[in-house]
């Protein structure tokens, strides 16, 4: 019988289902698509930081995989909350795609030699408190302007005039395919303009007891990529933060083995920075925390 995955229906959505069903076929499972709508697809009008709660691109899938309506759930990990609801679990996590930040933005509005290209007073379209508050703190000159919608919506929003330039995350637009030749593509050091907690890599989500879903996943899991996301995850959950906390967190491994993490994060209105480098992953969040925090 085929595993049924839970997923949005958005393009990015279904690029990683489609590319969960790859992963799936590649070890001889057959599978099929469910789409569910989510609070976060619905509600358009407002910026994350306002809608209340933690995880309104997750929360309807998660209850549908409780349910027993889909086998597993395919989740952009970013966009997952740190705790999982009673009787679900993250089986396995997928590679990593570019982690970065990226500023998409209009010729008219590039400017060689400013920090980031951006001209001065540029109106930057986002919606997240995390890119908002680095930016500014590089940029205190830049006028920040909400928006939402996916990715191809806000291309369209930035080429319309509506900005100046915007963010999106490399990974997304990667996997899209998206044709920028009429944009100037700022790429942003993930170490230096620090990205959200595990940007760039899949979670996939079942059912606790279910453990032949669980075993067939662990054929296609990341455990190096896992390492760094427990890492980036755990600072998360230890500034008890979600869409509404001004938090990157980033942790790559070196070939020698040894993990480089990097955080940012805005806390009671003044931007904080930490970086830790370690031979183990080990005790390595509490750390950033405590480098934050002081």
């Amino acid at each position: 019988m085929a595993l049924r995955i839970g997923t949005r229906g958005s393009k990015l959505a279904l690029w990683q289902a489609e590319f969960t069903q790859s992963e799936l076929a590649r070890i001889g499972v057959e599978s099929e698509l469910v789409i569910i709508k989510t609070k976060g697809d619905v509600v358009q009008h407002l910026s994350f930081d306002k809608l209340e709660g933690k995880g309104f691109f997750t929360k309807e899938i998660e209850e549908a995989l409780l349910r027993g309506e889909v086998d597993l759930a395919v989740h952009s990990m970013k966009d997952l909350p740190t705790s999982q609801p009673e009787g679900l679990v993250i089986s396995a996590v997928s590679y990593r795609d570019n982690p970065s930040d990226w500023l998409i933005v209009r010729p008219e509005a590039f400017a060689t030699g400013k920090i980031f290209h951006l001209k001065e007073g540029a109106i930057t379209g986002t919606s997240a408190a995390r890119r908002k508050a680095q930016l500014l703190d590089f940029r205190p000159d830049i006028q920040l302007k909400d928006i939402r919608g996916n990715v191809p919506t806000r291309l369209e929003k930035l080429r319309s005039g509506d900005f100046d330039a915007i963010f999106l995350a490399a990974a997304g637009v990667k996997r899209l395919g998206m044709d920028l030749h009429d944009l100037k593509v700022v790429e942003l050091n993930p170490r230096e303009f620090v990205p959200a907690p595990a940007q760039g890599v899949l979670a996939w989500q079942t059912n606790r007891d279910d453990l032949g879903t669980r075993l067939l996943l662990k054929q296609i899991h990341h455990p190096d990529i896992s390492a760094c996301t427990n890492v980036e995850r755990r600072v998360l959950q230890l500034l008890d933060g979600g869409c509404q906390l001004p938090l990157g967190v980033h942790c790559e491994r070196d070939a020698a083995g040894h993990f480089h993490a990097f955080a940012a994060c805005e806390i009671n209105g003044a931007m904080r920075r930490a970086r830790l480098s370690s031979s183990t992953s080990f005790g390595m969040a509490e750390k950033l925390v405590a480098g934050l925090r002081n």
